[in-house]
C-alpha cells in the first residue's frame, strides 16, 4: 500500500511539473528533461508511468475530463448544472485541470488528440440530457446532441474570457449566467424554479463529492496497458533503467 501511495504521488508530481512546463513553454517547445528537472524524479520513474512526452501530455489532458460519480440528483438538469459548476470550481483551484484546458487549446500541440476532452464532455452532457428527456425535463423540440455540443463550446469560451479578465476568479458567476440564459430555452418551465444555479454551487457539490469518494487507486496509463501486452518492450525499458526506482 505504501508503494502504491508513493507511485500515485510520483505520477501526480510528474503531471503537475509537466503542466507548469507546458504552460510556460507550450507543448511543442517543452522537453522531457525540463519535466524531469521540475518534478525532481529520475528518468526511470517517469518512464514507469509514461512512455513519452506525448503520453505525459495526454495525462495532463485527462485531468480535465468529467468526474465520475458526482452526487446523484432526482433532476437530471440539476445534474447537468452540477457538472458545469464543479468544472468551474476545479478550474479555479486545480493547476492540473487548468493546464489540461490550456493544453486542449494549444494550437502548437498538433500531434495530440486535443479534441478528446471536448468529445468526452459532449458525450457526458448528451447522456445527461438524454436522461433528462426521458424524465420529461426537456422541451419537446430539443436535440440533445446539438445542445451538448453548444454547452461544451460555450463553457470553453466563457472560461477563456474569465481567465483573460481575472484569472478565472469570477468563473462561477459567469457559468451561472450562461446557464441562466440557456436553460429556459431547453427546460420545461415547471422545473426551472427548482434548479440551484448559485455561483458557489460547484464548491458545495465538489466538497460533497470528495467526502463520499473512496481513496483513489493508482491510475493505469495507456502506455502501461500497452507495455503489459508487450513484454519485450517493457523488459527492454526495465533493463535500460534498472537502477531507477519506479516510484
Amino acid at each position: 500500500m505504501a508503494q502504491q501511495d508513493r507511485a500515485i504521488r510520483t505520477r501526480r508530481s510528474i503531471l503537475e511539473a509537466a503542466a507548469r512546463v507546458f504552460g510556460e513553454r507550450g507543448y511543442a517547445s517543452a522537453t522531457v528533461e525540463e519535466i524531469l528537472n521540475r518534478a525532481g524524479v529520475t528518468r526511470g520513474a517517469l518512464y514507469f508511468h509514461f512512455s513519452s512526452k506525448e503520453e505525459v501530455a495526454l495525462g495532463v489532458l485527462e485531468a480535465q475530463l468529467p468526474l465520475d460519480r458526482l452526487p446523484e440528483r432526482s433532476s437530471k438538469l440539476q445534474k447537468l448544472v452540477d457538472h458545469g459548476m464543479v468544472m468551474a470550481h476545479r478550474l479555479q483551484h486545480d493547476p492540473l485541470v487548468q493546464a489540461g484546458v490550456s493544453l486542449a487549446l494549444d494550437q502548437g500541440a498538433r500531434e495530440l488528440d486535443r479534441d478528446a476532452a471536448f468529445r468526452a464532455w459532449t458525450e457526458q452532457l448528451e447522456q445527461i440530457l438524454t436522461e433528462a428527456r426521458s424524465q420529461g425535463e426537456l422541451l419537446p423540440h430539443i436535440d440533445v446532441t446539438d445542445t451538448a455540443e453548444f454547452l461544451t463550446g460555450a463553457f470553453a469560451g466563457v472560461q477563456a474570457m474569465s481567465q483573460a479578465s481575472c484569472n478565472r476568479a469570477d468563473l462561477g458567476r459567469r457559468v451561472s449566467v450562461l446557464l441562466r440564459h440557456v436553460l429556459p430555452s431547453i427546460s420545461t418551465p415547471a422545473l426551472l424554479a427548482a434548479l440551484d444555479l448559485s455561483p458557489d454551487r460547484g464548491e458545495r457539490v465538489f466538497e460533497e463529492y470528495e467526502a463520499n469518494s473512496p481513496a483513489p487507486a493508482a491510475p493505469v496509463t495507456q502506455g502501461q496497458r500497452s507495455h503489459t501486452g508487450n513484454q519485450t518492450d517493457r523488459s527492454g525499458r526495465s533493463e535500460l533503467h534498472s537502477h531507477d526506482s519506479p516510484a
